[in-house]
Protein backbone atom coordinates (compact mmCIF):
# COMPACT_ATOMS: atom_id res chain seq x y z
CA UNK A 1 0.00 0.00 0.00
CA UNK A 2 1.57 3.80 -0.80
CA UNK A 3 2.80 5.15 1.99
CA UNK A 4 1.32 9.10 2.49
CA UNK A 5 4.32 10.60 0.36
CA UNK A 6 3.18 8.40 -2.77
CA UNK A 7 -0.10 10.53 -3.83
CA UNK A 8 -0.32 13.03 -6.87
CA UNK A 9 -1.12 15.53 -5.00
CA UNK A 10 1.16 18.62 -5.15
CA UNK A 11 0.80 19.58 -0.87
CA UNK A 12 0.44 16.46 1.74
CA UNK A 13 -0.82 17.28 5.19
CA UNK A 14 -0.30 13.23 5.80
CA UNK A 15 3.20 13.71 5.99
CA UNK A 16 5.71 15.26 8.29
CA UNK A 17 8.83 16.39 5.96
CA UNK A 18 10.83 15.29 9.33
CA UNK A 19 9.22 11.55 10.26
CA UNK A 20 7.63 10.16 7.10
CA UNK A 21 4.08 9.40 6.78
CA UNK A 22 1.71 9.89 9.55
CA UNK A 23 0.40 5.91 9.51
CA UNK A 24 2.24 3.59 7.62
CA UNK A 25 0.91 -0.14 6.73
CA UNK A 26 3.27 -2.04 6.84
CA UNK A 27 3.99 -4.74 4.06
CA UNK A 28 1.72 -8.22 4.30
CA UNK A 29 0.29 -7.95 7.86
CA UNK A 30 -2.62 -6.48 8.82
CA UNK A 31 -1.00 -3.88 10.83
CA UNK A 32 0.21 0.14 9.88
CA UNK A 33 2.54 2.20 11.92
CA UNK A 34 1.28 5.60 13.17
CA UNK A 35 3.31 9.04 14.20
CA UNK A 36 1.65 10.98 16.86
CA UNK A 37 2.78 13.36 18.46
CA UNK A 38 6.14 12.21 20.18
CA UNK A 39 5.15 8.55 19.73
CA UNK A 40 4.93 6.14 16.96
CA UNK A 41 2.25 3.11 17.74
CA UNK A 42 1.40 0.09 16.04
CA UNK A 43 -1.77 0.08 15.32
CA UNK A 44 -4.07 -2.78 14.37
CA UNK A 45 -7.99 -3.51 14.49
CA UNK A 46 -10.03 -6.59 15.50
CA UNK A 47 -7.91 -8.83 17.47
CA UNK A 48 -11.36 -10.81 18.82
CA UNK A 49 -9.58 -12.74 21.01
CA UNK A 50 -11.59 -16.07 21.57
CA UNK A 51 -12.90 -15.78 17.97
CA UNK A 52 -12.91 -19.86 18.68
CA UNK A 53 -15.37 -19.97 21.67
CA UNK A 54 -18.09 -17.11 19.92
CA UNK A 55 -18.11 -19.88 17.05
CA UNK A 56 -19.07 -22.56 19.12
CA UNK A 57 -21.77 -21.05 20.31
CA UNK A 58 -22.85 -18.74 17.30
CA UNK A 59 -22.63 -20.63 14.87
CA UNK A 60 -21.85 -24.54 16.15
CA UNK A 61 -18.51 -24.81 14.44
CA UNK A 62 -15.46 -26.30 16.61
CA UNK A 63 -12.06 -25.04 15.77
CA UNK A 64 -8.98 -25.32 17.46
CA UNK A 65 -7.70 -21.87 19.42
CA UNK A 66 -5.15 -20.14 17.76
CA UNK A 67 -5.00 -17.78 20.72
CA UNK A 68 -0.94 -18.64 21.12
CA UNK A 69 -0.75 -18.03 17.19
CA UNK A 70 -2.17 -14.77 17.24
CA UNK A 71 -0.52 -13.48 20.33
CA UNK A 72 3.26 -14.94 18.73
CA UNK A 73 2.16 -12.38 15.41
CA UNK A 74 1.40 -9.54 17.58
CA UNK A 75 4.45 -10.16 19.65
CA UNK A 76 6.77 -10.43 16.49
CA UNK A 77 5.48 -7.04 14.93
CA UNK A 78 6.35 -5.49 18.36
CA UNK A 79 9.70 -7.10 18.08
CA UNK A 80 10.31 -6.11 14.79
CA UNK A 81 9.11 -2.58 14.48
CA UNK A 82 9.98 -0.99 18.29
CA UNK A 83 7.13 1.41 19.39
CA UNK A 84 6.18 3.97 21.91
CA UNK A 85 2.35 1.84 22.53
CA UNK A 86 0.36 -0.42 20.73
CA UNK A 87 -3.36 1.10 19.35
CA UNK A 88 -5.93 -1.68 18.92
CA UNK A 89 -8.97 -0.09 17.27
CA UNK A 90 -11.84 -2.19 18.49
CA UNK A 91 -13.11 -5.37 19.21
CA UNK A 92 -10.18 -6.53 20.84
CA UNK A 93 -12.48 -9.15 22.33
CA UNK A 94 -14.86 -11.45 20.50
CA UNK A 95 -18.06 -12.20 22.48
CA UNK A 96 -20.30 -8.91 23.07
CA UNK A 97 -20.69 -8.40 26.17
CA UNK A 98 -18.47 -9.48 29.24
CA UNK A 99 -15.96 -11.82 28.13
CA UNK A 100 -16.34 -15.80 28.95
CA UNK A 101 -13.49 -17.55 31.34
CA UNK A 102 -11.36 -18.84 28.21
CA UNK A 103 -11.70 -15.22 26.43
CA UNK A 104 -10.94 -13.38 29.32
CA UNK A 105 -7.76 -15.67 29.86
CA UNK A 106 -6.70 -15.39 26.30
CA UNK A 107 -6.98 -11.47 26.70
CA UNK A 108 -5.22 -11.23 29.73
CA UNK A 109 -2.33 -13.09 28.47
CA UNK A 110 -2.42 -11.04 25.27
CA UNK A 111 -2.32 -7.78 27.70
CA UNK A 112 0.29 -8.74 30.04
CA UNK A 113 2.68 -9.65 27.38
CA UNK A 114 2.07 -6.28 25.51
CA UNK A 115 2.61 -4.19 28.77
CA UNK A 116 5.74 -5.70 29.82
CA UNK A 117 6.83 -4.04 26.55
CA UNK A 118 4.69 -0.62 25.81
CA UNK A 119 1.03 0.43 27.32
CA UNK A 120 -2.16 -0.13 25.44
CA UNK A 121 -5.07 1.79 24.08
CA UNK A 122 -7.98 -0.10 23.32
CA UNK A 123 -10.62 2.34 20.82
CA UNK A 124 -13.70 0.55 22.02
CA UNK A 125 -15.44 -1.43 19.97
CA UNK A 126 -19.11 -3.18 19.94
CA UNK A 127 -17.57 -6.13 20.85
CA UNK A 128 -15.86 -4.46 23.95
CA UNK A 129 -18.45 -4.05 26.70
CA UNK A 130 -16.25 -5.88 29.32
CA UNK A 131 -13.00 -4.86 28.11
CA UNK A 132 -12.50 -2.52 31.52
CA UNK A 133 -12.60 -5.29 34.10
CA UNK A 134 -9.80 -7.54 32.20
CA UNK A 135 -7.87 -4.45 31.83
CA UNK A 136 -7.97 -3.86 35.59
CA UNK A 137 -7.79 -7.06 36.40
CA UNK A 138 -4.13 -7.43 34.28
CA UNK A 139 -3.41 -4.02 35.59
CA UNK A 140 -3.84 -4.95 39.45
CA UNK A 141 -2.47 -8.83 39.02
CA UNK A 142 0.35 -7.61 37.42
CA UNK A 143 3.06 -5.65 39.66
CA UNK A 144 5.99 -5.32 37.85
CA UNK A 145 4.15 -3.62 34.72
CA UNK A 146 4.46 0.00 35.22
CA UNK A 147 2.40 0.28 31.88
CA UNK A 148 -1.15 0.37 31.76
CA UNK A 149 -4.28 0.25 29.76
CA UNK A 150 -6.22 2.88 28.25
CA UNK A 151 -9.87 1.99 27.10
CA UNK A 152 -11.34 5.57 24.99
CA UNK A 153 -15.43 6.01 24.23
CA UNK A 154 -16.92 4.53 21.13
CA UNK A 155 -16.59 8.05 19.25
CA UNK A 156 -12.87 7.91 19.02
CA UNK A 157 -9.74 9.46 19.93
CA UNK A 158 -7.38 12.06 18.46
CA UNK A 159 -3.73 11.70 18.80
CA UNK A 160 -1.41 14.72 17.23
CA UNK A 161 -2.82 14.64 13.91
CA UNK A 162 -4.25 10.90 13.73
CA UNK A 163 -7.67 9.61 14.39
CA UNK A 164 -8.91 6.73 15.53
CA UNK A 165 -12.10 4.98 15.99
CA UNK A 166 -13.60 1.32 15.59
CA UNK A 167 -16.41 2.73 13.09
CA UNK A 168 -19.63 0.88 14.56
CA UNK A 169 -20.48 4.06 15.87
CA UNK A 170 -20.24 7.78 15.11
CA UNK A 171 -16.81 9.32 15.53
CA UNK A 172 -16.31 13.08 17.58
CA UNK A 173 -16.00 15.82 16.16
CA UNK A 174 -13.22 16.44 17.79
CA UNK A 175 -11.45 12.63 16.07
CA UNK A 176 -12.11 14.02 12.78
CA UNK A 177 -10.27 17.26 13.00
CA UNK A 178 -7.68 14.98 11.67
CA UNK A 179 -5.18 14.36 8.36
CA UNK A 180 -5.96 10.89 8.77
CA UNK A 181 -8.58 8.79 9.88
CA UNK A 182 -8.15 5.17 10.93
CA UNK A 183 -11.05 2.64 11.32
CA UNK A 184 -12.05 -0.60 12.32
CA UNK A 185 -14.81 -2.99 12.59
CA UNK A 186 -15.26 -3.69 8.57
CA UNK A 187 -12.89 -5.93 8.16
CA UNK A 188 -13.17 -5.24 4.78
CA UNK A 189 -12.37 -8.24 2.25
CA UNK A 190 -12.07 -8.24 -1.79
CA UNK A 191 -13.40 -11.20 -3.74
CA UNK A 192 -10.99 -12.13 -6.21
CA UNK A 193 -10.66 -14.34 -9.40
CA UNK A 194 -8.49 -17.29 -9.44
CA UNK A 195 -6.28 -18.99 -11.59
CA UNK A 196 -8.46 -22.21 -12.03
CA UNK A 197 -11.60 -19.84 -12.86
CA UNK A 198 -13.17 -19.24 -9.83
CA UNK A 199 -12.51 -16.52 -6.45
CA UNK A 200 -11.65 -16.32 -3.40
CA UNK A 201 -11.37 -13.71 -0.62
CA UNK A 202 -8.51 -11.66 0.60
CA UNK A 203 -7.97 -9.50 3.30
CA UNK A 204 -7.60 -5.55 2.05
CA UNK A 205 -7.62 -2.27 2.96
CA UNK A 206 -9.45 1.09 1.59
CA UNK A 207 -7.80 4.46 1.74
CA UNK A 208 -9.48 7.68 0.33
CA UNK A 209 -10.44 11.10 0.83
CA UNK A 210 -13.36 11.84 3.45
CA UNK A 211 -16.76 12.93 2.13
CA UNK A 212 -17.97 15.15 4.81
CA UNK A 213 -21.53 14.57 3.55
CA UNK A 214 -22.98 12.17 5.74
CA UNK A 215 -21.53 14.06 9.22
CA UNK A 216 -22.61 17.16 7.56
CA UNK A 217 -26.38 15.66 8.02
CA UNK A 218 -25.51 13.59 10.76
CA UNK A 219 -23.60 16.00 13.36
CA UNK A 220 -24.43 19.29 11.91
CA UNK A 221 -20.20 19.32 10.78
CA UNK A 222 -20.00 21.85 8.16
CA UNK A 223 -16.76 21.90 5.49
CA UNK A 224 -15.82 25.18 6.49
CA UNK A 225 -14.50 27.12 9.34
CA UNK A 226 -13.92 30.72 10.43
CA UNK A 227 -10.28 31.75 10.03
CA UNK A 228 -8.81 33.10 12.95
CA UNK A 229 -9.01 36.41 11.97
CA UNK A 230 -12.68 36.07 10.97
CA UNK A 231 -11.91 37.50 7.66
CA UNK A 232 -12.66 34.65 5.32
CA UNK A 233 -13.94 31.31 4.98
CA UNK A 234 -11.62 28.56 4.61
CA UNK A 235 -12.23 25.17 2.98
CA UNK A 236 -11.21 22.45 5.62
CA UNK A 237 -9.01 19.53 3.68
CA UNK A 238 -11.21 16.23 4.11
CA UNK A 239 -8.71 13.64 5.79
CA UNK A 240 -7.54 10.49 4.47
CA UNK A 241 -9.94 7.79 5.97
CA UNK A 242 -7.80 4.29 6.32
CA UNK A 243 -9.76 1.01 6.45
CA UNK A 244 -7.94 -1.20 8.42
CA UNK A 245 -8.73 -5.03 7.26
CA UNK A 246 -9.01 -7.57 10.97
CA UNK A 247 -6.09 -8.75 12.27
CA UNK A 248 -8.02 -11.94 13.56
CA UNK A 249 -7.79 -13.81 9.98
CA UNK A 250 -10.97 -15.84 10.96
CA UNK A 251 -13.54 -13.11 11.37
CA UNK A 252 -14.88 -12.80 8.39
CA UNK A 253 -15.94 -9.37 6.98
CA UNK A 254 -17.23 -7.29 4.32
CA UNK A 255 -16.88 -8.26 0.48
CA UNK A 256 -16.04 -4.35 -0.07
CA UNK A 257 -16.63 -4.95 -3.98
CA UNK A 258 -19.57 -6.52 -3.89
CA UNK A 259 -23.36 -6.07 -3.17
CA UNK A 260 -22.72 -6.76 0.32
CA UNK A 261 -23.62 -3.86 2.15
CA UNK A 262 -21.29 -2.25 4.98
CA UNK A 263 -21.67 -2.57 8.62
CA UNK A 264 -20.45 1.11 9.72
CA UNK A 265 -23.41 4.00 9.73
CA UNK A 266 -21.00 5.88 8.07
CA UNK A 267 -19.39 4.21 5.57
CA UNK A 268 -19.35 3.72 2.98
CA UNK A 269 -20.97 6.95 2.13
CA UNK A 270 -18.01 8.83 3.80
CA UNK A 271 -15.45 7.55 0.99
CA UNK A 272 -15.60 9.90 -1.79
CA UNK A 273 -16.55 7.82 -4.61
CA UNK A 274 -14.34 6.40 -7.55
CA UNK A 275 -11.30 7.86 -5.29
CA UNK A 276 -11.49 5.23 -2.75
CA UNK A 277 -8.77 2.74 -3.65
CA UNK A 278 -8.52 -1.23 -2.39
CA UNK A 279 -4.71 -2.80 -1.34
CA UNK A 280 -3.86 -6.20 -1.12
CA UNK A 281 -1.96 -6.93 2.17
CA UNK A 282 1.12 -7.27 0.29
CA UNK A 283 0.70 -3.36 -0.94
CA UNK A 284 -0.67 -4.32 -4.31
CA UNK A 285 -3.00 -1.13 -5.17
CA UNK A 286 -6.20 -2.59 -7.43
CA UNK A 287 -7.56 0.63 -8.25
CA UNK A 288 -11.30 1.98 -6.34
CA UNK A 289 -12.43 -0.87 -4.76
CA UNK A 290 -15.90 -0.65 -6.55
CA UNK A 291 -14.19 -1.83 -9.66
CA UNK A 292 -12.21 -4.44 -8.74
Amino acid sequence: MPTDTDTDTDTDTDTDAATGPLVEPLPSVPAAIARIETETALVIADYHAGIEIGLRYERGVELDSNAEDRRRRLLELLTQHPVDRLIILGDAGHRIGNPADEETQELMSLFTSVLNRVPITVVRGNHDAGIESVATTVETDSTQIEHTINVTDASGIKCGHVGFVHGHSWPDETVLDCDVLCVGHEHPQLRVADHVGGSQQTRAWLRGPLDWTPFKNKLGIERSFDSPDNTQNVNRDPPDVILFPAFNERSGGTQVNTDEGFLSPFLPAAFEKNHTDAYLLDGTRLGPYQSV
